[in-house]
Order: structure tokens, then sequence, then C-alpha cells
């Protein structure tokens, strides 16, 4: 019992930065409202990073798209393959964080990284036509 509170107060720890961190980071409110509310328990808070990804997935189709209706087709050829060789390092990078051995705590930061990823893409492509 007590090896289970010590995993719930580390975990408590490790993933509350996120939720205060969220509108810092360019994720919504929905998403920080949604951490408020998991209880910092595990499939809380994927449920919440798996909401956000998709939002976040979408602003980063919206900003794909938009930039490459900007370019001229050099660029969009250049844009396309740089974008295919993105997914595929934010895939497997991010699938590395879900260790098998890892508990659950590997899947909350699985998680976080292809939703912090996304992000962080989605900000980095809409900055180009700024």
């Amino acid at each position: 019992m007590k090896r289970l509170f010590s995993f719930f107060a580390v975990l408590t720890l490790v993933c509350a930065p996120l939720a205060v961190s969220a509108s810092d980071a360019g994720q919504s409110r929905q998403y920080a409202a949604c951490m408020d509310k998991s209880g910092a328990t595990t499939m809380g808070m994927i449920e919440c990073m798996t909401e956000e990804n998709r939002r976040q997935d979408a602003r980063l189709n919206k900003a794909y798209k938009a930039l490459m209706a900007d370019l001229p087709p050099a660029r969009q050829a250049q844009l396309q393959q740089v974008q295919r060789a993105w997914i595929k390092y934010r895939d497997a990078n991010c699938g590395f964080y879900d260790d098998p051995d890892g508990g659950t705590l590997a899947r909350v930061s699985a998680n976080d990284c292809m939703m912090s990823a996304t992000t962080r893409r989605a900000q980095e492509l809409e900055s180009f036509r700024q």
C-alpha cells in the first residue's frame, strides 16, 4: 500500500506541471481543464493527452496546408519530404518512451511526447507564415 501511495505521489509531481504549463506550451485551455479534472490518474491523463493530441494534429495539418499553399512547387516538394521525415522521427522517438518495462508512467511519457512534439511542430509550421 505504501508503495502504491509513493507511485501516485511521484506521478502527481511529474504530471502536475503538464497541466500548469499547458497554455505556455501552446496547448489548449481544454487540455489544462481536462488535466485539472483527471485526478492525476493514469487513464485520465492519457485521455486528456489523446484529446489534446487530436486538437494539435488538426492544428498541425491546417498549418501544413496553409504553408504548402504559400510555397512554390519546388519548396512544396521539399516541405513534403521534411514533414514525412519529421513524422517518422516523432513516431519512433515517442515510441521509445513507451518502454514495456516502464509501467504506467511510460505510457504517460509516450503520450506526452507525442502531444508535445505535435504541438511544437504546429507552432514551427505556423511561424513560417508570420
